[in-house]
């Protein structure tokens, strides 16, 4: 242990512990409005996972040591209470390594299009760090000039959106708020799965696997992976979504997460 403590917003007074991980080039906010929706029945924890949002930088990003710093965080809010862990894409995967790692800490699990394996998909995020690097941050004068310098790389609105949340005024200029240059470089390694660091381990509680009917990221192939490592897993597919399964079906998606929460 002794991992710095990661930048987390607290609510609720009763009910289970729910923790959010976001994904690549979030920030936990980005869960505020499904952690809202479960206020009255938890007590949600939104974390910026290590790197990003207003969470410390590090030299290098990797899997594992964002499990375990993610383990230090919680044990620093509620040392004598289990989580049930919410992870989206890659903070799906830290999610699941946070559950292989340090079971004592996850009462139940939550996965969201993500999977257990190393993936092809996601590679459009190479073109996000190249347009976002090629900035010139210091004479960038608006955020539309900023929104404009990357309608090459991400053509959606939305994507774009997403992307410059993690924009910041610093004097005349502005800078990233995520560790930009350290996430580029890790973009290979996110893509991943440290398999051999986890063989032959698995989480024996209940876990919850939501996926998009229109993502590439939950495929019947990679069932087998899944539940080797999770064998009390249930599957969820929401239809008219892709890999933003909670922001695109926010409805489904809340009432999906209550269900789990009282089961």
């Amino acid at each position: 242990m002794g991992s710095p403590v990661l930048h987390h917003v607290s609510k609720g007074e009763h009910g289970p512990r729910v923790v959010f991980f976001h994904g690549l080039f979030g920030q936990g906010r980005n869960w505020g409005t499904i952690a809202k929706a479960i206020g009255d029945i938890a007590r949600p924890t939104l974390l910026d996972m290590p790197d990003h949002g207003r969470s410390g930088w590090s030299e290098r990003f990797d899997y594992l040591r964002a499990a375990d710093t993610v383990a230090d965080t919680l044990t620093s809010i509620a040392d004598d209470e289990p989580w049930v862990v919410v992870g989206h894409s890659m903070g799906g995967k830290i999610a699941m390594l946070l559950a292989l790692r340090h079971p004592e800490l996850v009462e139940r699990l939550c996965v969201v299009d993500v999977s257990p394996v190393a993936y092809r998909e996601g590679r459009e995020f190479e073109g996000f760090v190249a347009a976002m690097r090629a900035m010139d941050l210091r004479s960038t004068a608006s955020r539309e000039e900023a929104d404009a310098a990357l309608v090459e790389a991400a053509p959606d609105p939305g994507v774009r959106a997403f992307l410059l949340q993690n924009l910041r005024r610093e004097g005349q200029g502005w800078r990233w708020q995520m560790n930009l240059e350290v996430l580029g470089d890790a973009i290979p390694a996110l893509r991943g799965w440290p398999a051999e660091a986890v063989e032959g381990r698995t989480y024996d509680g209940s876990v919850l696997w939501v996926a998009g009917a229109e993502s590439a990221y939950v495929r019947d192939e990679m069932g087998p992976a899944m539940r080797g490592y999770f064998p009390r897993t249930r599957l969820l597919t929401i239809k008219s979504a892709g890999h933003w399964v909670h922001s695109e079906q926010p409805e489904i998606f809340v009432q999906a997460l209550r269900r789990f929460l009282t089961a």
